[in-house]
């Protein structure tokens, strides 16, 4: 909502727009392909399973990229680390904002949405004293924790996107079809399912195979 805001979107631009959200969704999925694979071809076949650290992850590379590994993988790191510091903390205080009803946009200038701006300059402090102050061997588990919360929660943002998306008083003409809303809804379906795998075996994991809740907390991890 708020990139379509951000970019005076006009119902002319619709499906432009909607391209430009398709072929992104796609790319992201291929790009993460491939970082699956890639581990599974490096990381675990090195038998370097335990990371608690990027040295570790770097080590894990090594033979596929030799001694440039960890050059490899630090440039890497480095590309997601500015985005993810730029992108999240943005993204947290558009959705805090306007939740909240505060002013909010990086087109306004500072005293116009003085909430949006502390809160972002906020985060961005936050996380860079986290990295500061943590030992090393706590990042790892807290970003992978990060991603499983993500996953978790999807849930709850998919079902109440999907009934806004069908109602017609809202959206008018532009409301989901029905092959939209089968896709969508069974995706939902199976996030709900990996959610409850997950929870259930980490409360009671003799109910769930390891292998299924391992599965389960990958997949959700990746939404």
């Amino acid at each position: 909502q708020a990139a379509v805001v951000e970019k005076n979107i006009q119902k002319e631009n619709y499906v432009q727009s909607r391209w430009d959200v398709i072929i992104g969704c796609i790319l992201v999925s291929v790009v993460a392909y491939f970082i699956i694979v890639a581990c599974a071809a490096t990381i675990f076949h090195s038998g370097h399973r335990q990371i608690t650290n990027a040295a570790d992850a770097a080590m894990a590379l090594e033979p596929l990229a030799g001694r440039a590994a960890s050059t490899l993988f630090a440039i890497g790191l480095c590309n997601a680390s500015l985005f993810a510091a730029s992108i999240l903390p943005l993204a947290t205080a558009y959705t805090v904002c306007e939740g909240l009803g505060f002013e909010s946009g990086i087109d306004k200038r500072p005293h116009e949405a003085p909430a949006f701006y502390s809160l972002y300059t906020g985060l961005i402090i936050l996380g860079a004293l986290a990295v500061l102050v943590l030992n090393e061997s706590k990042q790892i588990p807290i970003i992978l924790l990060s991603q499983v919360a993500n996953g978790i929660l999807l849930p709850f943002v998919l079902i109440f996107m999907l009934r806004l998306c069908n109602r017609e008083d809202l959206m008018g003409p532009y409301r989901n079809t029905r092959i939209l809303n089968v896709i969508a809804w069974a995706t939902c379906i199976v996030v709900i399912v990996l959610t409850l795998l997950l929870v259930i075996s980490s409360f009671f994991p003799h109910y769930v195979p390891q292998s299924i809740a391992g599965k389960a907390s990958a997949a959700i991890g990746r939404f």
